[in-house]
């Protein structure tokens, strides 16, 4: 099952970014999980939100909690006892202290399933602790990292500074990295072979 998963974020990656470019990255991401009744890599979007923030250099707010399984599309996917690990992640934050700036984003095809404990919903409800449904990965990205994901416009960029130029950037500098490696015979410092 990780193993697909990993294939799944390969699949985003060179279909979201240089697609008429072989990718040329190679991540290893270990998430330990344990499946107990329902089977599935409900890490899959904060593996690949990791993957994100590793290549365009923009950290992750560490005030929240990621549950959801990915698509090679970037759709958020539904996944199985949402409400154990919003309440899980909540009495963390208790624990830690409630600063009004936690939160779990989960799928937004969970939010029917929710049936969340009273002092979760109060929290909530007085601005201290928050759940955010995510459709599509660029949402993560953007509460996540606190910047624009961004689109791709009609000249087949996207806008300068947003995250997923930044990401594209990167991309393109270890692609062209590889190219000169191979067409110009570059060694392992870096340096032209003679």
């Amino acid at each position: 099952i990780h193993s697909k998963g990993v294939l799944i974020l390969s699949g985003y990656i060179s279909g979201r970014f240089l697609p008429a470019v072989p990718l040329s990255m190679s991540a290893s991401i270990v998430f330990e999980q344990s499946y107990g009744g329902v089977d599935g890599d409900s890490a899959s979007s904060a593996e690949l939100y990791a993957l994100i923030s590793a290549l365009a250099e923009a950290p992750i707010s560490q005030g929240f909690a990621v549950t959801g399984s990915v698509n090679q599309l970037g759709e958020v996917q539904a996944i199985g006892g949402v409400n154990d690990k919003i309440e899980g992640f909540f009495d963390i934050c208790m624990r830690r202290g409630l600063t009004g700036d936690q939160g779990v984003l989960i799928p937004a095809a969970n939010v029917k399933h929710l049936m969340l404990r009273q002092d979760v919903v109060d929290a909530v409800e007085r601005g201290m602790f928050a759940i955010y449904p995510v459709e599509h990965i660029e949402e993560g990205v953007e509460l996540l990292m606190g910047a624009p994901a961004g689109k791709r416009g009609e000249d087949g960029r996207f806008p300068k500074g947003t995250i997923f130029a930044r990401t594209e950037e990167r991309l393109a500098a270890f692609a062209e990295n590889q190219r000169r490696f191979a067409s110009e015979g570059i060694d392992g410092n870096g340096d032209r072979k003679s």
